[in-house]
C-alpha cells in the first residue's frame, strides 16, 4: 500500500469534489490507466536485477569512501585541488547547476522529435523521478554523515558530490532510454555528466574523491530505478483499471492529499 501511494503521489495535483469531476482530473486518470494497460509492452522484461551492474559504480563509491584514508588517493585529490584553483586561481562559473540536468532533458527532446526511447515518457518520467528520490536520499544521508569539509572550507558537505551525482543519475537515464538506438546517446550524456564533476573541482566545491563517489551513487540510483519501477508497476497493473487516485493538494498555503473518484 505505501508503493502505490508512494508511486501516485508523483502526478500533477489536482482538485475535485465527490461525484464532480473536472475534465483535465479524468484525462489524467485516464492517460493512468492507459499507461497500465500498457506496462508490460513498455517495460522490457530483461530489466532483472544483476549484481554485474552495480560493479562500476561500486567500485566509484568505494573508491570514493577510501581515498582520504590511503595516503596515494588523498594526496591525489589534494594535488588536483592544488592545480585546478590554487596555482591557477579563476572565477566561478554556475553553468554547473544547469548542466547536471541535460542529459535527462535529452531524453525529452529527443522524443519532442519523434526519436522514442525505450520508454514511454510516463514511464521513463517514473523511472527517472524514483531515481532522483534513491539518489537525493542517499547522497544527503552520506553528506551529513561524512561531515567533510569543501575544499573552499564553505561547509562539511563536501562527500559525496551532489551536483555529480545527479549529472550521472541523467547521463545513465539518457543512456538506459537510447542504448538500443544508438551507444552514443549515452556516450554523449556521460561526457556532459563528467564535465559537470570536473566543474565542480574547478568552482573549488569538491575534492577527486568526492566527484568519483558522486557519480557512482547517480548511476546506481538510475539502475535501481530501471529494476524497481516494473515491480511497483505491476501492482497497479493487477487492476488493469484505476478508479480513484490520492494526490497531493495545496491551498492556502497548505500542503495536504486528496483522493480523486471517477465514476463510470
Amino acid at each position: 500500500m505505501k508503493w502505490k501511494l508512494f508511486s501516485v503521489i508523483l502526478l500533477f495535483t489536482f482538485h475535485f469534489s465527490e461525484g464532480q469531476f473536472s475534465t483535465s482530473g479524468k484525462n489524467i486518470l485516464k492517460t493512468y490507466n492507459s499507461s497500465l494497460l500498457i506496462a508490460k509492452d513498455s517495460i522490457s522484461k530483461k530489466d532483472r536485477f544483476s549484481w554485474k551492474s552495480f560493479i562500476v559504480p561500486g567500485a566509484l563509491i568505494t573508491y570514493g569512501v577510501l581515498a582520504p584514508k590511503i595516503q596515494f588517493t588523498w594526496d591525489l585529490s589534494k594535488n588536483l585541488q592544488k592545480w585546478i584553483w590554487v596555482d591557477n586561481p579563476h572565477s566561478t562559473t554556475h553553468i554547473d547547476n544547469y548542466l547536471q540536468f541535460a542529459p535527462a532533458a535529452a531524453v525529452y527532446g529527443l522524443n519532442l522529435i519523434g526519436i522514442k526511447g525505450k520508454n514511454n515518457l510516463f514511464d521513463a518520467t517514473m523511472i527517472y523521478l524514483l531515481s532522483n528520490i534513491i539518489m537525493n536520499t542517499t547522497v544527503f544521508a552520506v553528506k551529513n554523515i561524512s561531515h567533510e569539509q569543501r575544499p573552499d572550507g564553505s561547509d562539511y558537505y563536501s562527500f559525496p558530490s551532489g551536483h555529480t551525482a545527479e549529472a550521472f543519475a541523467s547521463a545513465e537515464f539518457l543512456f538506459q532510454e537510447y542504448k538500443d538506438k544508438s551507444p552514443w546517446y549515452g556516450i554523449g550524456g556521460y561526457v556532459v555528466a563528467a564535465t559537470v564533476g570536473y566543474l565542480r573541482m574547478y568552482n573549488n566545491k569538491h575534492w577527486f574523491h568526492d566527484v568519483v563517489a558522486g557519480a557512482g551513487f547517480g548511476i546506481a540510483s538510475t539502475k535501481l530505478a530501471y529494476w524497481l519501477y516494473p515491480k511497483i508497476k505491476k501492482l497497479f497493473v493487477k487492476n488493469k483499471k484505476m478508479n480513484a487516485l490520492i494526490l497531493p493538494s495545496y491551498g492556502n498555503h497548505i500542503w495536504g492529499l486528496s483522493i480523486a473518484i471517477l465514476h463510470p
